[in-house]
C-alpha cells in the first residue's frame, strides 16, 4: 500500500499508488473542493482528503485521514460511515487507541528526518516495527521515505508507505 500525499503528484504516479490523500492545508473549502472532486473524478485509485470529513462527503471521496489532534475516530466515523478512516499516529499508545475507535489504517512517523516535518526527531524503524506489531490494521510509514529504504519499511511490519517527495 503507497499513498501519495500531494495532489499535484497524485495523477503522475496513480500506477505506483495505491491509494491517494488530498493533503493541501492552505487551500479555501471551494478550492479544496474543487481538487478533490479532479481526484476523485479522474484517479484510478481510492482518494482520501486530509482532515475534511464535510469534503470528502460532498465529493464522493473514499475517506478521511486524520491527524492526532483532529476529531476523534468514532467521531469520523459517525459524520463518514462506512468510508475510511485513516489516522496518523506518532506512538504505539496513539496506534492501539486509533484502532481501538475503528480506524482503518495508520500513518505512523516521521520515520526519517522529512523537510515536510522539520524539527520533528524521527522514531526510527525500530518504533515503526514496534507499532506494526502492536496493531492489526496496516500501518503505513511516513517521513524521509525513498526507494532505497522501501525494502526496510516493508521489512519492519509495515504494510507500506506514505510519500509526498518520493513521488514527485
Amino acid at each position: 500500500m503507497a499513498i501519495v500525499s500531494s495532489a499535484a503528484a497524485g495523477l503522475r504516479v496513480a500506477s505506483r499508488a495505491t491509494i491517494i490523500q488530498l493533503r493541501a492545508p492552505a487551500l479555501s473549502t471551494a478550492a479544496l473542493e474543487k481538487e478533490l472532486n479532479t481526484l476523485v473524478a479522474s484517479a484510478s485509485v481510492p482518494i482520501v482528503v486530509s482532515s475534511r470529513c464535510d469534503v470528502a462527503i460532498a465529493c464522493d471521496a473514499a475517506g478521511v485521514n486524520l491527524p492526532e489532534s483532529d476529531i476523534s475516530v468514532a467521531e469520523a466515523r459517525m459524520l463518514v460511515g462506512r468510508r475510511l478512516i485513516g489516522r496518523s499516529v506518532h506512538s504505539t499508545a496513539g496506534a492501539k487507541a486509533a484502532e481501538h475507535d475503528g480506524a482503518d489504517y495508520l500513518i505512523f512517523g516521521p520515520v526519517w528526518e522529512s523537510a515536510s516535518h522539520p524539527g520533528i526527531a524521527p522514531a526510527g524503524l525500530a518504533a515503526l516495527a514496534e507499532v506494526a506489531g502492536s496493531v492489526r490494521i496496516p500501518v503505513l510509514a511516513i517521513g524521509g521515505l525513498t526507494v532505497q529504504r522501501e525494502a526496510e519499511v516493508l521489512a519492519s511490519g509495515a504494510a507500506g508507505y506514505a510519500a509526498i517527495r518520493l513521488f514527485e
